[in-house]
């Protein structure tokens, strides 16, 4: 028989998917604090559970599901005492989700925060403008600097969940980044569905330059890095102010997805072979020594055989420092899912596989012309007998670490160190006397 819990009201939110899932949850957790509600995040000793899911390809959702199913149990079980679901999964799915799960107490969307607090008996407060509780280590955080997505891309279902691209004003950016820094953090990592078109809306024409030149001048800020550029339409004095700013990493995240014709025209990507490699020349040209991070994807409907060798000669020859793969996933309500999803899941995977497998070649090759040479080095945490830090080239959880073989060094700091070994995703260091 489920007995009532008789713990104190603790709210706990648990967040899966993206980084801008992440700030998500900062914000509502800096919402609620300021409620003078008690909070944690993904701690076990809260009895109020608020699960920010995931919605954007089927391995993601599943993990959504299996933890809304779990903690739809230890409510039952009388661990927790409500459960409240919000995020993208929600968004997508919430009529299925009432159906299937009805023990969760109520299902909210990305959209509904005043909606969500108001359950949780707080109030939304307008005039908390860039406060929110960070759960990165206090040295670097994440910048939301617009939400939603105005593009067309057949395969993703982010405008579904999202809605179209609104971005925030450059002001509201910097007091927010104002806020960060007097909390110890140095690095801002800007996120978006879409960097590239930042301001459009609000000043009608792309903005993203404008908004480093701001955010370069705030005081405690050290390292400025972009994640998440579309390449149609890119902005090139972007490049001008990575060139000239030493603040802004030499780093950039460009999804480009695929590269053959015929793949990227049915994608809706609104590029072509030519075009990319063009503007990733231009790239290589104004900022030399830039590290470039790429995804992509293999197995999408028609994608032959043809296609996925000039997909693979194309990482041969292009060489990014960084690069990750997924296989397609058939997502209901996109343009693709009309399309016959006819590579087989093998074969997508043996196709990942085969990029990740040169990738691996290539980074360790690149790791290895980085040996006997200095870099400065951010200090993110200790662990074993190395403490572990990256360069600017380098981004939180999905790039290469340096291992750095040091008496003592603070999280948080930056080092000047020298390789010493280089492996495949991992550089091995010393600090410079």
């Amino acid at each position: 028989m489920r007995t009532k819990s008789l713990k104190k009201n603790k709210i706990n939110i648990v967040t899966l998917g993206c980084s801008k899932n992440v700030y998500d949850s900062e914000v509502l957790m800096g919402q609620l604090k300021a409620n003078g509600k008690k909070v944690a995040h993904e701690e076990d000793d809260g009895n109020i559970v608020v699960i920010n899911t995931c919605g954007f390809i089927e391995n993601a959702k599943q993990e959504s599901i299996n933890t809304i199913l779990d903690f739809v149990n230890r409510k039952e079980e009388g661990e927790v005492d409500r459960v409240f679901v919000t995020g993208c999964l929600s968004e997508r799915y919430k009529p299925e989700l009432e159906q299937e799960i009805p023990n969760v107490d109520q299902y909210f969307g990305t959209r509904d925060l005043p909606k969500l607090l108001k359950a949780l008996g707080a109030d939304y407060k307008k005039e908390l403008v860039g406060e929110r509780l960070t759960t990165t280590p206090q040295h670097y955080a994440y910048l939301k600097i617009a939400e939603g997505c105005d593009r067309p891309c057949s395969f993703c279902a982010i405008p579904l969940m999202r809605g179209g691209h609104v971005s925030k004003p450059i002001e509201e950016l910097v007091r927010e980044s104002e806020k960060l820094a007097a909390k110890g953090v140095k690095e801002l990592i800007l996120i978006a569905q879409d960097l590239t078109y930042y301001g459009l809306d609000l000043y009608k024409k792309r903005e993203l330059a404008r908004l480093l030149k701001a955010l370069v001048k705030v005081e405690g800020i050290e390292w400025i890095r972009l994640h998440y550029l579309f390449p149609t339409g890119f902005p090139n004095e972007v490049l001008d102010v990575i060139r000239e700013e030493p603040k802004v990493c030499n780093y950039i995240d460009i999804p480009l997805q695929h590269i053959a014709d015929p793949v990227l025209k049915s994608m809706r990507r609104g590029t072509t072979f030519a075009k990319t490699n063009a503007l990733l020349k231009e790239m290589r040209e104004k900022v030399p020594g830039m590290a470039i991070r790429t995804t992509l994807i293999v197995g999408y409907p028609g994608e032959t055989k043809e296609d996925f060798e000039t997909l693979k000669q194309w990482v041969k020859d292009t060489r990014f420092e960084r690069l990750g793969c997924f296989t397609y996933s058939h997502e209901e309500n996109t343009h693709a899912f009309n399309l016959e999803d006819d590579v087989p899941e093998k074969i997508k995977k043996a196709r990942a596989e085969e990029i990740m497998a040169l990738q691996q070649q290539i980074s360790q090759e690149k790791n290895q012309e980085m040996t006997g040479k200095t870099y400065r080095v951010l200090v993110d945490r200790k662990e074993g007998d190395f403490f572990v830090g990256r360069t600017e080239f380098d981004s939180p959880d999905v790039d290469n670490e340096v291992l750095i073989n040091a008496e003592y060094l603070k999280a948080g700091d930056f080092v000047e160190v020298e390789i010493t070994e280089a492996s495949d995703y991992d550089l091995f260091a010393v600090p410079v006397a």
